[in-house]
């Protein structure tokens, strides 16, 4: 997990628009960022299992 000091930094208007970094607004994960959600992987994983994210449900065929 990113230090607090990074998700600060990440949060921060960069200096220039390609050094934009996003990350996941629950853990600050910059890896694995699923733009729509605003979510890493992870977090988007745990509340889609729990029925929090309207609209997602776990597949299974």
């Amino acid at each position: 997990m990113p230090s607090k000091a990074q998700v600060e930094r990440w949060k921060r208007k960069a200096k220039y628009k390609t050094r934009q970094v996003n990350v996941c607004f629950k853990c600050g994960r910059c890896r694995g960022y699923m733009r729509f959600f605003g979510l890493c992987r992870i977090c988007f994983r745990e509340l889609a299992h729990k029925g929090e994210i309207p609209g997602i449900k776990k597949s299974s065929w």
